[in-house]
């Protein structure tokens, strides 16, 4: 026998399953496999393991997968509205890794929010100091705020993390200003919790973002594809429409995965992606203070309705936020073929109305055509010539954990990647502070928890 396949003999390839086949699991099963994962390995340990990708849905891409709504669309659309920015680092150089960077397009398209009946852009500089509903002075004071939390040198989020967001805005930038441009936005992204919020997440959002944003062409579904490909051939097996019922230790060592309708599979390591409430019922095995820490995340949960029209609403508008006051029962209208030609939807010219909601809203109970009734009369808001007629498909997708809530403290609050049982790790878009959930954060997260399975 060789002294390779003796080798081969004493250290076995280790055993993986990932459950969760969206950004983060599937970029954590890129690096684990790819053949530059081998000089970060333990000497002795073979290059590549043997990964598994257990995806409880029927398509990969988790929150960013999308979908056809009919046979016309060239391009599925997302179920819940994306895009990249510019700053987008982790993402830029994954996509030149894989060779999909081709595929991204950059767009400079118009955000405004809706406030008194109209629409005001308030992206960038000089819209600000022209906004009408701030006294000029207090334009001047949040300009000065926003210049000095994006462009301060020290980038000093763990300090934030000490203060409240809504305090420290309305003390500096003045509280006609604030109330005017950035309560609002606190309050719909977190309901009742938005006077908890801390600064640094609100720093990470001015610091990171750009005025210019990307779209891959074919939308986030042909990048997930793509990457699916390239899992699978650096051997990665993955299943869908398999649903993890339950994580175990083994006594020997390594842990068992339970999947309903298969029979349980031995592993040497498991990285879970999914949310913290649904880790504790995978996980009952974690000790109690790792599962008091991931009882203690709180969360806000994402309704989003598409809708399809024969025409658009709005002539250049592809952002608009809506302050509560203005009765509109959403928080935001993204009008998507405003950034991205309609010819790749057959046409049809769609609109997201989202909003972020306590997970037991009335609204998780509702069906599309139900939404779209509740939605459909404060189109004319935008469009009075607006006319239910206009409306060929709607759509409706619901996620009760998709916006992690970060108090003051956050830091010291968030669970570590390497959970306390041997081979188990967690990773979750909680964890991708001080930064706002995104894929961009996926995958630095996905390649964080990877580098971290490597070295054990």
């Amino acid at each position: 026998m060789t002294p390779e396949k003796t080798a081969d003999l004493a250290n076995p390839p280790r055993r993986i399953a990932i459950i969760g086949g969206g950004v983060t699991g599937l970029t954590a099963a890129y690096d684990l496999t790819r053949p530059a994962a081998a000089p970060g390995a333990p000497a002795g340990c073979p290059a590549r393991p043997q990964v598994t990708i257990y995806e409880h849905g029927a398509q990969l891409g988790g929150l960013a997968a999308g979908f056809k709504g009919k046979e016309s669309w060239e391009w599925p659309l997302e179920h819940f509205y994306h895009h990249l920015f510019l700053s987008d680092q982790a993402m830029l150089q994954l996509l030149e890794e894989i060779g999909f960077r081709g595929a991204l397009k950059t767009y400079r398209p118009n955000t405004a929010i809706h406030t008194q009946g109209a629409n005001y852009p308030l992206d960038s500089v000089t819209r600000v100091l022209r906004f009408p509903l701030i006294p000029f002075v207090d334009r001047l004071r949040m300009g000065m705020v926003i210049g000095y939390l994006r462009f301060h040198p020290a980038r000093p989020w763990r300090e934030f993390d000490k203060l409240r967001a809504d305090e420290w805005l309305k003390r500096w930038m003045g509280p006609r200003a604030y109330a005017a441009a950035w309560e609002f936005q606190l309050q719909g992204k977190f309901g009742d919790y938005y006077r908890d919020v801390n600064l640094a997440w609100f720093w990470a959002r001015v610091y990171a973002r750009t005025t210019q944003l990307a779209y891959f062409d074919g939308g986030f579904q042909a990048f997930i594809d793509h990457l699916g490909r390239r899992v699978q051939q650096q051997g990665v097996r993955i299943q869908t429409g398999a649903s993890v019922e339950a994580v175990r230790l083994r006594a020997g060592g390594g842990l068992t995965v339970e999947v309903a309708g298969q029979a349980p599979e031995e592993y040497d390591q498991v990285l879970s992606t999914v949310g913290p409430g649904l880790m504790t019922r995978l996980a009952p095995d974690l000790p109690a203070d790792y599962l008091g820490q991931l009882n203690n995340l709180k969360s806000m949960g994402a309704v989003v309705l598409t809708v399809a029209l024969d025409r658009k609403l709005t002539e250049e508008m592809y952002w608009i936020s809506m302050p509560k006051p203005e009765g509109i029962p959403f928080l935001a209208l993204v009008e998507h073929t405003n950034m991205i030609d309609p010819a790749h939807y057959g046409g049809d010219h769609l609109l997201y109305l989202g909003d972020y909601l306590p997970p037991d809203h009335r609204y998780f109970d509702l069906s599309a055509e139900q939404l779209l009734d509740e939605f459909a009369p404060h189109l004319a808001k935008f469009n009075p010539q607006f006319n239910r007629s206009w409306v060929t498909g709607a759509w409706v997708h619901k996620a009760k954990y998709a916006q992690p809530v970060p108090p003051v403290g956050y830091a010291a609050m968030i669970p570590a990647t390497r959970t306390p049982l041997p081979g188990l790790f967690f990773a979750s878009m909680s964890q991708v502070y001080p930064w706002d959930r995104g894929t961009n954060y996926a995958v630095e997260l996905g390649r964080r928890v990877a580098g971290e399975m490597i070295a054990e």
